[in-house]
């Protein structure tokens, strides 16, 4: 795992001392090795940061050339299917390797049978640069799911990329104009979704893309290249749905078991130690069940307790963890100790991010660091297997409400909100001991809400998105702003689907999942230069994920049945089956408690007004509801409260307007 960054510019693409800079921001992605490359006929520069996992020998510095000379490649990530990638092409007559990294495979790969055919035979998680100086274009490429993150723009005539924007904001010609339009979006759902970022004329890469850029013989980029995809979800989607596999439950889970631990076998290939996070939930203990079937030695897992009550997990992670013999860390923080991670987290998304999930995620990856150098995640579980309760009650919902009278729905939908979340909770607490197990869920309050909103839809797809948004109107937050057309909005990007519930599914793996999920976990780890590894996300398990039934993954009110059905075969049901909890923090207490006087602050109506991006007005009727316990507004106050920390850390212009080029 590392991280990269580089210029195309006649000016600036041959200056190694701004290409340290750029890199010195990075250096907690790669702190055990640094180095810049430059071509000064191309006008190009490459710059990388290493965090060594796969070969800690010298023969895996980068930037690293090809042999022939021709390609040099910026790569973070790991291919875990390079040994047999090499014996392909050692088979072949590949001549002899200078050492055993992933990223020498890569490149031999590039020069046997091209970059696209070599992206297309590897098994991993990667962005990558690469300069080919035959032919003067750079390519820029992403993995199939969007785990490893990649950003570019073109700022006063010079290109800049980078695995982080803080690299590229060291730059002198970036812009750092505020993207209004992207901050509309990012209100709406917490994070802003690629391909759009906070700033003006910068854009993540998509999932499964890639950018090839050409050189002028001026040492300019062409600037009018998009991205294409050499890998798409909804291709998996759309020939995994018509192509489904004939089988009975047991079936499905024999095919899941064995895809898995195909996966978890691969990405335990490493030179450094590799541990697990255990949370005790259904998707991490089946990780952790397998891999301590196929690793070679004892197994060591990690997971944070919280004392405040409904929060905490780590009793179900050490049940889980005694039952599968790990070695289990585990460490308990108190309020004080979480809530001092806050300061750091503008610094650690180095882009506006509001899943507060994000709190406990850095504080795992921090213990988890101080052991193992890798671990794996089982993250992606929820989005291929229908977990989340959206998936199966708000389907069900769905169909039933739609046959109601709009204004019937409309009327319960205002019932059901009109009550505090924290009112639900105490009357489902007194009632908890008489009801069925199946109903006494965590957060219930939280969940009826939700359900509001699914009744005050029109259409299946609109109670999807509402369950989504965090803002409903964005733009009446943020002034001067509209939303453009993203891919929950614009049904021409839709994969074709046979249920609402697999249309839930899809659209989340392709948004959801890499823009909140994948980029929260990669960068609470890369702030400690903790690599992260989903086996989930392994290509020819999402395309499985796909081709089983949708009854193998959602029934009769419950969800991830096929995966159940793998974990039970090797930990008790009495040890994992619980309703969902999630992974958070009761950030609404924290607000009226002791992250008061930080969020009154952020929140002052005149500083608001000063700035002129958010409507004052809007923000201080949400605070005062929720100071007064009129209603739970937390999660849009953290909307609000991180973008505003984070442009407090970052410098940074609002425009009066902006338009958004979204790539195709």
């Amino acid at each position: 795992m590392c991280g990269f960054t580089g210029i195309i510019d006649p000016a600036s693409g041959s200056d190694h001392a701004l290409l340290r800079r750029m890199a010195a921001t990075i250096r907690h992605r790669g702190p055990d090795d640094g180095g810049s490359w430059t071509d000064p006929r191309g006008g190009v520069g490459l710059a990388h940061r290493r965090l060594a996992i796969q070969d800690l020998s010298a023969a895996g510095h980068q930037p690293m050339m090809s042999r022939s000379g021709r390609w040099v490649i910026a790569f973070n990530g790991e291919i875990y299917n390079h040994l047999e990638l090499r014996r392909s092409l050692e088979a072949r007559g590949a001549p002899g390797w200078r050492g055993h990294s992933d990223t020498e495979t890569l490149l031999a790969g590039f020069e046997a049978d091209g970059l696209e055919a070599t992206l297309c035979a590897s098994v991993g998680m990667f962005a990558i640069a690469v300069w080919d100086r035959e032919s003067r274009t750079l390519t820029l490429a992403r993995d199939r799911l969007g785990e490893k993150p990649l950003y570019y723009g073109w700022h006063s005539g010079a290109f800049l990329f980078g695995s982080e924007l803080k690299a590229m904001r060291a730059h002198p010609a970036f812009d750092s104009g505020i993207d209004r339009d992207a901050l509309a979006r990012y209100m709406r759902y917490g994070y802003v979704p690629a391909p759009a970022t906070i700033h003006r004329n910068t854009y993540k890469l998509p999932a499964g893309a890639l950018l090839v850029v050409p050189v002028r013989e001026d040492g300019r980029a062409v600037a009018d290249r998009v991205p294409r995809a050499w890998w798409t979800m909804r291709d998996a989607v759309e020939h995994g749905l018509a192509d489904p596999v004939q089988v009975d439950d047991e079936q499905a889970a024999d095919l899941l078991e064995a895809a898995l631990r195909r996966s978890i076998r691969g990405q335990l290939l490493s030179d450094v130690p590799v541990g697990a996070f255990l949370s005790g939930g259904v998707d991490s203990s089946t990780i952790v069940a397998l891999m301590r079937d196929v690793a070679s030695g004892p197994v060591r897992t990690f997971a944070i307790g919280f004392r405040e009550q409904g929060y905490d997990e780590a009793a179900h992670a050490a049940a889980v963890a005694r039952h599968l013999g790990t070695e289990h860390v585990e460490l308990y923080v108190g309020a004080e100790e979480a809530l001092s991670v806050v300061p750091n987290l503008p610094t650690i998304y180095d882009e506006p991010f509001a899943d507060v999930s994000q709190i406990p995620t850095y504080l795992v990856s921090r213990l988890a660091r101080q052991h193992v150098a890798v671990a794996l995640s089982g993250d992606a579980g929820d989005e291929l297997f229908g977990g989340y309760t959206r998936y199966f009650t708000a389907a069900s919902i769905w169909k039933k409400a739609s046959r109601l009278p709009a204004p019937v729905r409309r009327w319960m939908a205002h019932g059901l909100s009109s009550v505090e979340s924290a009112s639900w909770d105490a009357l489902h607490g007194r009632m908890a001991p008489v009801l069925p197990g199946r109903l006494r869920s965590v957060r219930v309050g939280e969940k009826l809400h939700k359900l509001a909103r699914t009744l005050g839809a029109t259409r299946g797809h609109d109670a999807y998105r509402e369950l989504l948004s965090h803002w409903r109107e964005p733009c009446e937050l943020v002034l001067g702003a509209e939303e453009p057309l993203d891919v929950l909005t614009d049904p021409s990007s839709w994969p074709a689907t046979d249920s609402l519930e697999h249309h839930m599914m899809a659209l989340d793996t392709l948004t959801y999942l890499p823009d909140d999920i994948l980029a929260k976990v990669d960068r609470a780890a890369m702030a400690v230069s903790l690599e992260t590894r989903v086996p989930f996300l392994d290509h020819r398990i999402v395309e499985l994920a796909w081709r089983l039934p949708l009854s193998t993954k959602v029934r009769d009110g419950q969800g991830k049945r096929v995966l159940k059905r793998v974990l039970h075969r090797h930990v008790p049901k009495a040890l994992v089956d619980r309703p969902k909890m999630g992974f958070g923090v009761p950030i609404g207490a924290w607000l009226r408690g002791p992250l008061r006087d930080w969020a009154d602050a952020l929140l002052d109506a005149k500083r608001l007004s000063d700035e002129g991006l958010l409507a004052p007005g809007v923000v201080a009727n949400a605070w005062h509801e929720h100071l007064r316990g009129e209603r739970d507004w937390s999660q849009h106050l953290w909307n609000v409260l991180m973008f505003q920390a984070w442009r407090e850390s970052v410098p940074t212009v609002a425009e009066p307007r902006a338009s958004l080029a979204v790539a195709a």
